[in-house]
This record gives structure tokens, sequence and C-alpha cells, in this order.
């Protein structure tokens, strides 16, 4: 194999060129380094030790020195927001949007950032205004999101609407959840006014973007039973039987008082121990016991809960059984039989919460936008005991 005597004299040259920019890059490094305050090597110094709070003071006595360092501002400002310190990330931002010599862009993400001070401190009419002045910008999808936010925390319910469907056309993304859930809200409150023909057309336009909605199939009897169209009512609300199952849960007392207005409590307790052997839910359970108890009195009572428990155990079934069970017992073991009860019924009720799918947080009541982390649809209609039994998927067998 030839040499190529050439390679022989080029590598020394080539390794010289890059020793010497090696060279220059550290000069000019150690040139800059030079020129940062102390403070600055001190504050990543406490960032390196796990000392966030002294990192801070550090560069904030950067920012006073170098008035310049512009960026360094926005980054303690979102720094003293996240950590709830909001008035003093508000007067850094407000600083900076006053300053004249900010470039466009610049004044652009100082609104952006106040904009998002003043959300946080909860002073959402300033927040809007901002968030709306910074429509037409870059940060225009940003500005049109917060501003959603801000009018469902307002329950400007039009607004948010309008808002999800730009956002919907820009994003080119589908809201049609969150939508279906605005109109829910109108409707809702339309209901409680006896605005019926406004609850029904908002109704109607939730299920028309969402046809799964189950919200709106559950005001939709709400609706017939607030005109006292419980027939009407207990057909709407049955669609839920096709739509999702588990929110039957939801429809045991209203399906009972729909029957009963109607003079049916027997059809009516029927569709529940139907649905009890069915889709098995502890609301459900205590709807059929209560309608059980009252027409077909204790005995009968008993028997259904002892049959349900049976079928599918869980703590709060026999918390049930053993209320059951006192309605008729000798006196002398009524003691024992309340104290078991007692007992049973603490543990059963820190199953009996729901439970956010999301952030985890847990409610005694149903909610259709987790009150924590504002997330629609999270929280679903079966209790944490009953989610844990029913929604497991099925374990593999182990082969031998």
């Amino acid at each position: 194999m030839e040499i190529e005597y050439w390679w022989l004299l080029a590598f020394p040259l080539f390794f010289g060129l890059g020793w010497l920019a090696a060279r220059i890059d550290i000069k000019h490094l150690m040139s800059e380094s030079r020129t940062l305050p102390v403070s600055y090597f001190k504050g990543l110094n406490y960032l390196l030790n796990e000392q966030p709070d002294k990192a801070v003071e550090a560069f904030i006595e950067v920012a006073k020195l170098d008035t310049e360092t512009v960026e360094l501002h926005f980054t303690l400002g979102a720094l003293f927001r996240r950590r709830g310190e909001v008035e003093r990330a508000i007067r850094m931002h407000q600083n900076l949007v006053e300053r004249p010599d900010l470039g466009q862009e610049q004044k652009l993400t100082a609104l952006h950032e106040l904009a998002q001070d003043y959300l946080k401190a909860g002073l959402l009419d300033r927040a809007e205004d901002l968030f709306e002045k910074l429509q037409g910008t870059s940060y225009g999808s940003e500005a049109l999101a917060a501003l959603q936010e801000i009018y469902v925390q307002e329950k400007e319910w039009k607004k948010a609407i309008a808002c999800a469907q730009q956002l919907g056309e820009r994003a080119n993304r589908s809201f049609h959840k969150e939508i279906s859930h605005y109109y829910c809200e109108l409707a809702a409150n339309e209901i409680v006014d006896s605005n019926y023909p406004q609850a029904r057309e908002n109704l109607d336009a939730a299920l028309q973007i969402n046809r799964e909605c189950v919200r709106a199939t559950i005001l939709l009897g709400d609706l017939e039973a607030a005109q006292r169209q419980y027939e009407s009512a207990v057909r709407s609300w049955r669609q839920v039987e096709v739509q999702s199952p588990p929110h039957l849960s939801l429809l045991a007392d209203k399906l009972l008082a729909a029957y009963r207005e109607q003079g049916k409590a027997e059809e009516g307790l029927s569709l529940l121990r139907d649905y009890l052997a069915r889709f098995p839910s502890q609301d459900i359970l205590l709807g059929a016991y209560h309608a059980t108890l009252e027409v077909q009195g204790p005995d009968a009572a008993y028997r259904l809960v002892r049959d349900a428990v049976r079928q599918n155990p869980t703590l709060q079934g026999l918390d049930t059984l053993l209320e059951a069970q006192l309605l008729d017992v000798a006196p002398e073991r009524r003691g024992d039989i309340q104290l078991i009860k007692n007992l049973v019924h603490s543990h059963a009720r820190q199953l009996s919460m729901y439970r956010c799918e999301n952030c985890g947080f847990r409610a005694k009541r149903f909610y259709w936008r987790c009150p924590a982390c504002s997330s629609w649809e999270t929280l679903p209609p079966r209790r944490c005991e009953e989610r844990e039994l029913y929604d497991q998927p099925p374990r593999a067998q182990n082969a031998y």
C-alpha cells in the first residue's frame, strides 16, 4: 500500500490550527467570565448545592448590577411566579414593560409574562385585558388558551365556547368534550331559571358536538322531570345505559323518584334490580335497598342486600347489609352488630370517595370537572372500592 506523503505534512498543520482555535476559544471564554459578576457564580453554586432561595437572591444581585440582562429578569420573574411570590413577579415584569429600550419581541414577552402573573394572582380582569392585547401576535394561541381558562373560571360559558372553537381551528385539534360541557353548564343554569326552551337548545347543541356526552343526556332527563314529564325523563335517563353504563349509578335516586311520581314504584324497583344485576354499584344497591324497604318491607330488603353482597363482596355493601340486619334483630344482639357496623363504616367511608384519574384528587361527591386540576370527565362515576373491584384488568394465569 502506497503512503500519501503529503498527509504526513498536512497532519501537523491541522493539529496546530486546532490547538490555536482551542486557545482562542479558551481566551474568549475567560474574558467573558471575567465580565460576569461574582454573584452570578455564587448563584450557580447555590443551585448546584440545592439551595434555590440563596440562588435567587444571588441572581437578583446580578440583575441589580447589570440592568441589561433582560433574559435574566424574565427567568427570575417566572421563578417568582412558580414559587408563589406573585407580587415580586408582577413588579419585575411591569418594570420590563415600561422600559423604553426594549425590542418589540421582548416587549411582547414581558406583556405575556405579566398577564400570567395576573392570572396566577387571581386578577382575572387585568389578565384578560392583557391576553386580549396579545391576540394577533406570536403569543396569540397561548393567550387564547389562557382566555379560555379565564372565561371558565368566570363562568362566561359563551365566551369559553368561542375561544375553544378558535383554538380548535388554529391547533387543528378537537375541543368537542370541553365545548359540550360548556353548553351543559348553560343548560343547567337555564333549567334552574325555568328557561326550558333555551336549555333544550343548548343540550341539543352539546349532543350535536359530542354524541357521547352523558352529561347532556342526563340533563335532558332533568329538563323533562322539571316540567313533570316523567315518562320522557325516564326515557332520556335510560339512554345512559347505551352511552356509559357506569354512569347509571348517578341516576338511581332520579329514576326511583320519577317512577314514584307516576305511581309505578314497583316498576322502578324492578328496573333498579335489573341494573344492580348487570351493572353492580353501591349507589344502585342503596337505591334498590331503600325502595325495597319502602315497597316490600325489611325482610325483602335484607335478602336483596345479602344476595348482592354475596355476588359482589365490598365493604360498602357489607355496611349496608349490617344496616339491614339492625332493622330486625334481637335486642341482646343489637349492640354487637352496631359495634361491627361502626367499625366497617369507618373503613368503608374511606373507600366510598371518587378519585380523579388525572391528579388523584378525592371527593365525597361526583364532579364533571375536577375541582383540583380543572380537567373535564377525569372523575369516573365509580367509587374507589368499586373501581378496584370491577375495573382491574384480568390477571394472566400462570402456565405450568
